[in-house]
């Protein structure tokens, strides 16, 4: 039976580009797109542990919506 999992979305602006995160609160696995200012991006698949939440509001990220991760996922233009 497949799960219902609502994922968290976390982004930060950096002058080289934006980090975006995607985190399965139930397993704490999740997504780290790195996409630069020409708009190529990086896709890695994390394994994060129960501090991560900590650690994102320490290192000044935001709270992001799925909408945006997954436009930038797609590589749709934004």
């Amino acid at each position: 039976m497949a799960s219902n999992i609502i994922h968290r979305y976390y982004k930060k602006t950096l002058p080289e580009g934006i980090i975006m995160v995607q985190i399965n609160p139930i397993d704490l696995s999740g997504l780290e797109l790195l996409i630069n200012n020409e708009g190529k991006m990086r896709k890695t698949v994390r394994e994060f542990d129960e501090d991560i939440y900590d650690d994102l509001e320490s290192d000044g990220f935001d709270t992001a919506n799925q909408l945006e991760f997954n436009l930038y996922l797609k590589q749709i233009p934004t």
